[in-house]
């Protein structure tokens, strides 16, 4: 859960799967949609697939035993990769391995003055290394927690208390901040007392590969906070999706919506959604009643044979790691007389408490939660309209990430 994820969000998830599964035996017997629907909301939801696959190959395969090494545990469990893995076993097993995580290389690209790329494998590689000298000590476990809390309290990414830091003689990264200060208040520095100690032979390297590039020299306003070096983050790329959400009177006058089933493979795999599809632009985006009921059937096989109303909701923005999400919504209310599902995709009616404890992604709960108020006829949310170019198109860039919706 603590992949990619903070512990102040993860603390309310792990307590309730710990009191529903306190036992790998127990969460091997659980089914994938009840693994789901307790992960909704925290995102990268291949890891609690591959959580739950770990546990049913642990009790099915491995005879209840959890591997015993880094190497075992890497090479045998799904999902564990090799932070995972040193992890359990210098912390649980009392292992000398290393762990190497985002709190640990920023310590380490400060001790050390490693100006590579963090992202690149020789970067990597170059973190292990130095993590597994460290951890051949009669503590292991108690070091790798106190480097990643080091970094977490401490050495951390904007705001450093580095007058607080126990590394604070030995960091080359605050040396050099130190001496920039007293150069600028006009000092005179021996040479002896200029490299301060820390000069490593590697730094006297023509191009070394550890250090910042020549294109990206030291900012002396940034300080240490010029490390760790990442590479330039690639813009998310913009998506835009018609979503349709269907809400059917039934007889009993309770409002129940359709949802279908992701394929188990991909983004968001095996979680529930309602009825979408991609489109290239607002030219694809339809208002007209007869072609929304239209494109139901012809993606979704969805046959409405007459809508009590169809209203268009607005646009409900999302931002996944890597995509800029748009989905341009529209609610069709029917009777459950006059429609017809006969998708081969798994699909359901759900209620609107079942929906709010079913398993699916952060951004379907983004236009279910506009859905709704439409439904309730609230109107507590001021979207800003989009401004229209000289074509008459919307541009899509031009979007409140604080308004998630506009009524029409």
């Amino acid at each position: 859960m603590l992949q990619q994820t903070q512990v102040a969000t993860v603390i309310d998830y792990y307590n309730r799967w710990m009191t529903k599964w306190p036992t790998l035996q127990e969460l091997a017997k659980a089914k994938l949609e009840e693994v789901n629907e307790m992960w909704s909301g925290l995102g990268y939801y291949s890891r609690g697939k591959r959580l739950h696959e770990g546990a049913k190959k642990v009790v099915n395969e491995l005879e209840g035993q959890v591997p015993k090494s880094a190497a075992d545990l890497e090479k045998k469990l799904p999902g564990v990769g090799r932070y995972t893995a040193g992890a359990i076993a210098s912390i649980a097993l009392g292992e000398k391995t290393g762990v190497v995580d985002g709190n640990v290389i920023r310590v380490f690209s400060r001790l050390r003055m490693i100006g590579a790329d963090v992202s690149s494998p020789a970067t990597m590689d170059k973190f292990w290394e130095l993590a597994n000298e460290l951890a051949d000590c009669e503590r292991t476990g108690d070091l790798n927690q106190g480097l990643m809390e080091l970094g977490a309290m401490v050495c951390t990414p904007k705001s450093p208390k580095c007058s607080l830091c126990p590394l604070q003689e030995t960091c080359r990264a605050f040396a050099k901040v130190n001496l920039e200060k007293k150069q600028a208040a006009g000092r005179l520095i021996s040479r002896e007392s200029d490299q301060c100690g820390l000069l490593d032979i590697e730094c006297l390297a023509d191009a070394c590969q550890w250090c910042l590039p020549s294109d990206e020299p030291w900012d002396k306003s940034l300080g240490v906070q010029n490390l760790p070096r990442k590479a330039k983050k690639k813009a998310p790329r913009e998506q835009m999706a018609a979503v349709t959400v269907v809400c059917k009177l039934g007889k009993d006058s309770q409002q129940q919506f359709l949802l279908m089933k992701r394929p188990e493979k991909g983004l968001l795999a095996g979680l529930w959604e309602f009825p979408n599809f991609d489109v290239k632009g607002e030219a694809e985006i339809s208002t007209n009643s007869e072609d929304i009921l239209q494109r139901l059937k012809n993606n979704h096989s969805v046959e409405v044979a007459s809508a009590e109303n169809v209203k268009t909701v607005g646009d409900v923005l999302h931002l996944f790691s890597h995509i800029h999400q748009t989905y341009c919504v529209t609610l069709v209310s029917v009777t459950e007389q006059n429609i017809k599902v006969t998708s081969q995709r798994p699909w359901q009616w759900l209620t609107n408490a079942e929906v709010n404890e079913a398993a699916i992604p952060t951004a379907m709960k983004k236009v279910f939660s506009a859905c709704m108020k439409v439904l309730e006829g609230r109107n507590d949310v001021q979207g800003k309209k989009r401004k229209r170019n000289e074509t008459g198109q919307s541009d899509a860039k031009q979007r409140s990430i604080d308004s998630f919706f506009k009524c029409k």
